[in-house]
């Protein structure tokens, strides 16, 4: 299983990624909960998947995040632990 990749992004995609952070005021304790659970390197499906953190949603397909939602908005994907 591939894991999550967090060096050598895509720039369009790291773009987006800060746009939705930006636009949709995630705070940064938000994504300091996100650096965490990056930290201990886990493995995704190789499909799309979404991980829940308290007060958002991460979003990915295979080794890429792809995007990020707020509380209320569905996600798709394999749900991760």
């Amino acid at each position: 299983m591939p894991k999550v990749r967090r060096q050598n992004v895509p720039p369009a995609l790291f773009q987006h990624l800060l746009e939705r952070v930006r636009s949709r005021k995630i705070p940064a304790s938000q994504l300091e909960l996100l650096a965490k659970w990056l930290d201990g390197e886990p493995e995704v499906p190789e499909g799309l998947w979404y991980k829940r953190v308290p007060g958002m949603t991460v979003c990915g397909e295979r080794e890429f995040i792809k995007t990020l939602l707020l509380p209320g908005q569905a996600p798709k994907g394999q749900r991760l632990p």
